[in-house]
């Protein structure tokens, strides 16, 4: 069980090889979890597979629904990844359509990178208000929460608004695309696992769809 405000799920799940499943935010409660941005924090899980997936869902009371056909949608252009994570996303591409699936370009590209941006700030800004007490507690101006947390006591209460207004435009957006296209296929990251624990890795490939609150899946 993990929970994903930014791409704490599905980054993780697909650096491991394994399944990752972001639910829709609202969906199941977060009672119990220390807040970091309200407007995305969703409850999320980890399996070995996605049949797991559906088993893990199924138990926990919720419908998988019926077998259906559907059209994917890709993002054309590609969003910038690295070469590495684009030749294989390219032969995923090649394998779902010998299978038999229909895809179909979506221009979404654009989309994606101002979501992240905005997503970016609007969790920055969250963030900030709901721990500043703890961030002004002696030792704790320190590391990578502390920066996040300076940085969003900066940004101004008129920002915010413009990037939730521009969130909510994207999801009206969305909400359409999803009518012709119910899954959109993107990369679960920008490339593999970095080495070491510096850093858990760029996270721009979820964000966009935590920002969206829609739910996301990553399958190995």
């Amino acid at each position: 069980i993990g929970t994903q405000t930014g791409g704490s799920v599905i980054r993780p799940a697909s650096f491991c090889g394994i399944a990752g499943f972001k639910t829709s935010v609202g969906l199941l409660s977060v009672e119990g979890l220390l807040p970091f941005a309200p407007s995305f924090d969703t409850v999320g899980f980890f399996t070995t597979t996605g049949a797991d997936m559906l088993a893990l869902w199924q138990a926990l009371g919720h419908s998988t629904h019926r077998v259906e056909e559907f059209t994917i949608g890709v993002p054309n252009p590609l969003p910038d990844v690295d070469p590495v994570m684009r030749k294989t996303f390219e032969s995923a591409i090649s394998r779902l359509r010998r299978a038999g699936f229909s895809i179909q370009s979506t221009d979404i590209a654009a989309m994606l990178g101002r979501l992240h941006a905005a997503q970016r700030l609007v969790g920055s800004y969250e963030a900030a208000r709901l721990h500043e007490a703890r961030y002004k507690e002696p030792g704790a101006r320190r590391g990578l929460f502390a920066d996040v947390i300076r940085d969003g006591l900066q940004i101004p209460r008129e920002k915010y608004d413009e990037a939730t207004a521009y969130i909510a435009g994207c999801k009206r957006e969305i909400a359409k695309l999803f009518r012709t296209t119910p899954i959109i296929l993107t990369p679960a990251a920008p490339g593999p696992a970095l080495l070491g624990l510096g850093s858990t890795g760029d996270s721009r490939m979820s964000t966009p769809w935590s920002a969206l609150g829609v739910p996301a899946m990553t399958i190995p």
